[in-house]
């Protein structure tokens, strides 16, 4: 058993041994893409505000922006000029320095703690605005509605609805006087980072409800592997898995009212279905391999799983009323842990050939297969809701660390931490548009 196969190695040998702390994640921008849109983002005008605020607006959104790998942030240092509204910009100064797009903005004080923050998105070539919004933001808010302005101007510059205002998970393993494990939860930049669940026992693969407002999660904290689903706002978890030998890698589907996942209560490693209301199973596959990993398809019809039934780790799909699996990928030895993107074109996994384990992504109609990232460990691909970036995890010493990849592979940034080992990050869903 290799790479693909660590969690369930992992799960069989704790069970054969057995008879609220915050980090801050910071980007590190790692390789970037020639060619990508100009835009400049001037700060933001805080002239009428009584107190300065926690948080610098305009720098939030060129971090966000810059990370995209779709348009490129002119350094502050070389703006021309600093207007805050459409009607100071001086276009020909603009289009000299060589941007195609412009941000200006101000922010008004409405309240003790209530802003007002306004934008426009200016059209450099065209010298005319393309959107200009007005958001009411609280002072404890101020970073989602920065995420919240630059998914605004992603999505009108590129016709894709951005994903800066949504959320990651992750387990954060560190070492104090005693090994701990923290599931968290944080900004997609890595800010904001809360403690879901703190655990001297190993916690496990992550998984997101739909609705972004539960995390099912695995945890041996009862010296066993047991799946929980807790509600985030309220912390209220329930125990919907505690069957003998392994419950792991539990899987939303999507309209949120089962899990996928695996057990092997019946002997081997195999997929179920459970309804999380009646938690009635239904049994998928039945072999004496290994069948783990499992994701729903995004039209819920079927499970895409790792198995090792071949004679070594590939994606099989299955669908959700049984039959025979299918193999799904072919080139290599080596392909676990997929991902699907949003759309259901596209799977990442880690890729393993020659002892190196990349992130890669295969095309479903045509099979083609494209390797997107260079290191040698990578592991966990979680594709973002717009499905134009990929989250993953890599070793680096002996942590791991986060990291952002495009879909193209053309671009990534590394989510830098100084402490603990950070694993099985997974990207969550769309946050609801305010009105």
């Amino acid at each position: 058993m290799k790479q693909a196969f660590k969690y369930l190695l992992t799960v069989f040998l704790l069970l054969l041994s057995s008879t609220g702390a915050q980090a801050a994640l910071t980007i590190e921008i790692t390789s970037g893409v020639d060619g990508a849109l100009p835009i400049a983002v001037v700060p933001f005008d805080t002239s009428k505000l009584t107190n300065q605020l926690p948080v610098d607006i305009a720098s939030i959104v060129t971090s966000d922006l810059n990370r995209s790998g779709v348009l490129k942030v002119l350094d502050s240092q070389s703006l021309p000029s600093q207007p805050h509204y459409s009607n100071q910009v001086r276009y020909t100064q603009w289009k000299a320095a060589g941007q195609e797009y412009l941000v200006v903005g101000r922010i008004f004080e409405k309240s003790s703690g209530q802003y007002d923050i306004q934008f426009q998105l200016l059209d450099v070539l065209k010298q005319k605005q393309l959107i200009g919004y007005s958001l009411p933001a609280k002072k404890r808010n101020l970073r989602a509605s920065a995420h919240e302005i630059s998914d605004l101007i992603y999505e009108k510059i590129t016709g894709t609805k951005g994903a800066f205002n949504t959320r990651i998970a992750y387990i954060r393993a560190q070492r104090d006087k005693a090994r701990k494990y923290i599931l968290q939860v944080a900004d997609t930049d890595g800010f904001n980072a809360q403690t879901v669940l703190e655990s001297d026992k190993p916690l496990m693969s992550p998984s997101w409800s739909p609705d972004g407002q539960s995390l099912a999660y695995v945890s041996f904290e009862n010296s066993r592997s047991e799946i929980f689903i807790q509600h985030l706002a309220t912390a209220r978890r329930i125990k919907i898995s505690g069957f003998k030998g392994v419950n792991g890698a539990p899987d939303w589907s999507p309209d949120g009212k089962s899990l996928a996942l695996v057990l092997s209560k019946d002997g081997s490693s195999d997929i179920y279905i459970m309804n999380t209301a009646t938690k009635r199973l239904t049994r998928l596959t039945r072999h004496r391999g290994i069948d783990t990993e499992p994701v729903w398809s995004g039209n819920g019809q079927s499970i895409i799983f790792t198995s090792d039934r071949s004679g070594s780790p590939q994606l099989y799909e299955i669908d959700i009323k049984g039959g025979k699996p299918q193999r799904l990928t072919f080139e290599g030895r080596y392909n676990s842990a997929a991902s699907i993107s949003p759309d259901g074109k596209n799977i990442a996994m880690v890729h393993g050939e020659r002892g190196e384990y990349k992130i890669a992504q295969v095309e479903r109609e045509t099979g083609n297969l494209t390797v997107l990232t260079d290191s040698n460990l990578d592991e966990s691909p979680s594709f973002s809701p717009n499905g134009k970036m990929i989250l993953y995890a890599s070793t680096r010493g002996d942590n791991g660390v986060l990291y952002v990849v495009s879909v193209d592979g053309r671009s990534k940034h590394r989510l830098s931490d100084q402490t603990g080992d950070i694993r099985e990050p997974v990207w969550g869903p769309y946050k609801r548009r305010r009105q």
